[in-house]
């Protein structure tokens, strides 16, 4: 039997044993998700994972029936990662609905900051992939986006009930709009190396609401 593996701590730390199968799946799914994020799926890939988290390349299919199954698994984790961050800013009541827009995009930049832009927006990346992906990706990665939309757009209707916004705004495709453009500034983020295109991007889309 081979030896349980073990994760790459930094030098000081003693090493985590991994000791079950369970936490040894996720520790790949954590990891994944964070080389993903700023690599993307074709720079990286599987590999990359696993000498990280110090699994040998042939016990992957002990944890993963394929590596279309281990991508869903990294875009789920994400997707829940990102749902609940989404949650604490626009449900967040002591904000009016407005800020919480703005503290959201506070909290993207001080996250981006925290990885000196090297990491943007894993389902951004992937979707820039689909050409070499599997084409199943290309329906989760949608209903992210679309997950996104919905949840934005509920805080921009409860803007549009405070009278923060004009009443006949249409909060669905304002948030469908913020989610196409807040995409391209992530990305212009990583190539500058700086957060001005994500506040330039959100100072554009709440100046731009109708009153």
């Amino acid at each position: 039997m081979p030896p349980t593996p073990t994760l790459r701590r930094r030098p000081g730390r003693p090493p985590k044993r991994i000791d079950d199968r369970l936490e040894t799946r996720e520790a790949l799914i954590r990891c994944g998700t964070e080389v993903l994020t700023e690599k993307g799926f074709a720079a990286a890939g599987i590999d990359e994972v696993l000498r990280r988290v110090g699994v040998p390349k042939g016990s992957f299919y002990h944890y993963f029936d394929s590596k279309e199954a281990f991508g869903h698994a990294v875009i789920d984790h994400y997707a829940a990662y990102f749902a609940r961050k989404l949650n604490r800013c626009f449900r967040d009541a002591s904000l009016p609905p407005l800020a919480r827009v703005q503290a959201f995009v506070d909290d993207a930049c001080r996250g981006m900051a925290r990885f000196e832009f090297r990491r943007g927006c894993l389902i951004g990346n992937l979707g820039q992939e689909m050409a070499v992906l599997p084409e199943a990706y290309r329906e989760r990665l949608e209903a992210v986006f679309l997950d996104w939309q919905a949840r934005l757009a509920a805080c921009l209707a409860a803007a549009r009930e405070a009278g923060e916004i004009a009443a006949g705004a249409d909060c669905e495709a304002l948030a469908a709009f913020f989610w196409i453009g807040w995409e391209g500034a992530v990305l212009r983020a990583k190539l500058v190396r700086g957060d001005a295109p994500l506040r330039r991007f959100a100072d554009g889309f709440l100046a731009g609401l109708p009153r």
